[in-house]
């Protein structure tokens, strides 16, 4: 399931901003194409993942979702005009990011030690990532350009197969239903639920604070490492596999995460990942004429993922009521897809034009900047964040939600 999860993702996002240049959208256009998992993001809080902890069972959902979104994604192969590509493009996202929260809840319910295993299962989703992305890089880098625009068109069906393939999986996915208020649920809306207790929380209102900072740390890494590395000197056709070195560390960290969860506890693990984005960027800002050390640098990304983000989905699962956990992670989500996301284009973008001068982007400046926030983040984590010591062993998950 996570390997056909992410796989989906990673068969077009890597390249769905070439392919829209080559179809001549402008550059608002793409920026409204590349908004659709930001606008899913809020979304799914008030319907997606409100239906899985309400309504439907995990595993319907996704099997439907999965179907809708692939069928849009396969409509995407033959589309060429602006508003056809945008409103397939939205579809599929409204569909496809609640199925990321929901994926998670499905597999926290049925693994017997989380904080152990889950690693391990999410690391199926890196690999499924750098299976769709790093072939289908490969073999269009010798096609010839009158034919590569087509070529490209292929990326829609590859995803929209692997989704499609996700629906018929997921209907043999162990049943999980949503938990009743029979079973202890509340009786309100379960995003509405997840938020008072976020605000009832102290621990978990400073975690928010932090992933959004993380995320648009994250984001922008993404954002800007492509074209940092592009005027240092590497090859614009050895950006990408570069890049992708954080990825096959991922892999690695993920496999590790459980023991290192169990040693160091919820706070050290997560300081250590936004440690690993500060390093990061530490090395692009005084070492940018050392290229082996910035390609040496890019294995942090495992560390930046796995250390903060992967612990966060577990902590979530551990810290909340089991009946508002899918809209929790989605509460979470949503700054890790979107807010942080459209925070990382507003701050980032602009960033980088007020240091370029002559065309010359003054990087040095420019990544101080996320090592100050991401400093700003360890503050918080050493100094607020605080979860009580019940929560090692889980006691506090299965509480009503304000108890």
């Amino acid at each position: 399931m996570m390997t056909l999860e992410f796989f989906i993702w990673g068969a077009w996002l890597p390249l769905v901003w070439s392919y829209m240049g080559g179809l001549g959208f402008t550059g608002a256009q793409i920026a409204w194409v590349g908004s659709g998992f930001a606008i899913a993001s809020i979304l799914a809080i008030f319907v997606g993942n409100q239906f899985v902890d309400r309504t439907f069972s995990a595993e319907r959902f996704m099997a439907g979702s999965h179907l809708v979104g692939g069928l849009a994604m396969l409509g995407l192969f033959y589309t060429r005009d602006f508003w056809p590509f945008f409103i397939l493009m939205l579809v599929h996202s409204i569909c496809y990011v609640p199925t990321i929260s929901v994926a998670n809840s499905l597999v926290f319910t049925h693994l017997k030690d989380a904080r152990k295993e889950f690693g391990l299962v999410r690391m199926g989703g890196t690999i499924g990532w750098v299976l769709a992305s790093w072939p289908l890089y490969f073999v269009l880098q010798g096609v010839q350009e009158a034919a590569l625009q087509h070529a490209l068109s292929y990326i829609f069906v590859v995803a929209g197969s692997a989704s499609l393939a996700l629906a018929l999986l997921s209907l043999a996915l162990p049943h999980t239903p949503p938990r009743t208020v029979a079973d202890g649920a509340t009786e309100g809306l379960a995003w509405f639920e997840a938020l008072k207790f976020l605000g009832a929380k102290p621990y978990l209102l400073v975690l928010f604070v932090v992933t959004f900072i993380d995320s648009t740390i994250h984001n922008g890494y993404f954002l800007m490492a492509g074209g940092f590395l592009g005027t240092i000197g590497v090859k614009p056709e050895n950006i990408m596999p570069i890049m992708s070195i954080g990825q096959i560390a991922e892999i690695l960290t993920m496999a590790a995460l459980g023991f290192c969860l169990k040693r160091l506890g919820w706070k050290w693990t997560m300081v250590i990942g936004v440690l690993g984005h500060v390093g990061r960027f530490l090395v692009f800002a005084f070492c940018s004429q050392n290229i082996p050390a910035v390609i040496a640098v890019q294995v942090l990304h495992g560390i930046c993922y796995a250390f903060f983000f992967a612990t966060l989905y577990i902590f979530i699962d551990v810290a909340f009521p089991k009946d508002v956990r899918t809209s929790a992670q989605g509460l979470f989500n949503l700054l890790v897809l979107g807010l942080g996301d459209l925070a990382a284009k507003w701050l980032f973008i602009p960033l980088q034009e007020h240091y370029t001068i002559n065309g010359v982007t003054n990087y040095h400046r420019v990544f101080l900047v996320p090592v100050g926030m991401g400093l700003i983040a360890l503050s918080l984590l050493l100094v607020a964040f605080r979860p009580p010591v019940s929560l090692n062993s889980g006691s506090e998950a299965d509480k009503p939600a304000l108890s």
